[in-house]
């Protein structure tokens, strides 16, 4: 070990093949621990020279009564939307926000944390860039008991409060739309496939072809970057399909309207020729000719509910304990997928 390296609750738990978290509670003395447990760790941490972090402890106490935001991008009216929840509930409770974007990148997104950990934010609410497919970074936060929460994309395993929408059941809604506009053969557009909200909403997805007695096709699972040129790939490797799909549920409203004007541009007429669905309901969705199907999923009240439990678990008013939220969505059926008009 490197001379004047600080050890950490990662280090300890590795060595002894345990989570992160039991490592955190035995070093806190929890009942929940079994005592052979609590001994074994704190022997473990003495012969490693553990030191708790004292700026960590620090900032609990001496608060800068400031919170650092980090989302994959600020123009957004999903995230936009969020951060506004998060601004308007942190300001009432007499905190201030300093927002980061990580352009969808995780370089960025690392670099986005230790800015605002150099700032000394009290707490951190984090929404993970679709790059993001390793967690050194969220875990390192998490062994310096810096407080966070992750939002919308999040990791499952890290053992931080999470708030989520029920992108699976939005997902299951959607289809089943589709499956009852009298669709058959219906692809799903999926973005990057370590993204949490792209495995959620490919189950809700299959569950609804599942109880149609329709069996998953691999090749109707086509995957986006996420970016423009990404999204009319996709729309043109679907327009060669043979046999042609009679529906498309897209994981994001941006890819749908992406391959909605390249579909247009090449004279496939939506809903008549194929039906079509989004997810997210941003404004374009309403405007767009035919208006898109979509989901519903409130931005504004994840903000709100995110930072909401943060500051509670910072003033001692919530256990430090990890909690799971999660919101529903609403389907808002539109012309794009009405097959019988």
């Amino acid at each position: 070990m490197k001379k004047g390296h600080q050890v950490t609750m990662k280090e300890i738990a590795k060595k002894l093949g345990v989570s992160v978290s039991t490592i955190s509670r035995a070093l806190k003395d929890s009942p929940e621990l079994h005592p052979e447990t609590k001994r074994k760790i704190v022997e473990m941490a003495k012969e490693m020279n553990y030191q708790p972090n004292l700026l960590a402890q620090s900032l609990r106490i001496s608060r800068t009564k400031t919170l650092g935001v980090i989302v994959p991008e600020i123009t957004s009216h999903f995230f936009a939307s969020c951060i506004s929840g998060i601004q308007d509930h942190a300001n009432l409770r007499g905190y201030n926000v300093m927002i980061c974007q990580s352009n969808e990148s995780i370089e960025q997104e690392i670099a986005n944390i230790r800015t605002l950990v150099a700032s000394q934010v009290d707490a951190l609410l984090i929404s993970l860039s679709r790059e993001t497919n390793h967690y050194e970074h969220l875990y390192e936060l998490y062994s310096r008991e810096i407080p966070f929460v992750l939002f919308d994309r999040v990791q499952e395993d890290i053992p931080v409060s999470k708030v989520t929408f029920n992108d699976a059941g939005g997902a299951y809604q959607v289809t089943h739309h589709l499956l009852e506009m009298g669709c058959k053969n219906i692809v799903y557009v999926s973005g990057p496939e370590d993204l949490y909200i792209s495995k959620k909403r490919k189950e809700g997805y299959l569950k609804a072809l599942k109880e149609y007695g329709i069996e998953e096709n691999p090749t109707f699972i086509q995957v986006s970057d996420l970016t423009t040129a990404g999204n009319i790939q996709v729309a043109k490797e679907i327009a060669a399909m043979d046999p042609k799909p009679d529906g498309v549920f897209c994981m994001i409203d941006p890819v749908a309207v992406d391959v909605l004007t390249y579909w247009k541009s090449i004279g496939l007429k939506v809903p008549e020729d194929i039906a079509l669905a989004g997810f997210t309901d941003n404004p374009t969705a309403a405007v767009v000719e035919p208006p898109l199907t979509t989901v519903s999923q409130p931005g504004y009240e994840m903000g709100k509910l995110a930072v909401s439990h943060l500051l509670d678990q910072l003033d001692g008013q919530a256990s430090d304990d990890p909690i799971s939220i999660v919101l529903e969505t609403t389907l808002v059926p539109r012309k794009s997928s009405n097959k019988l008009l």
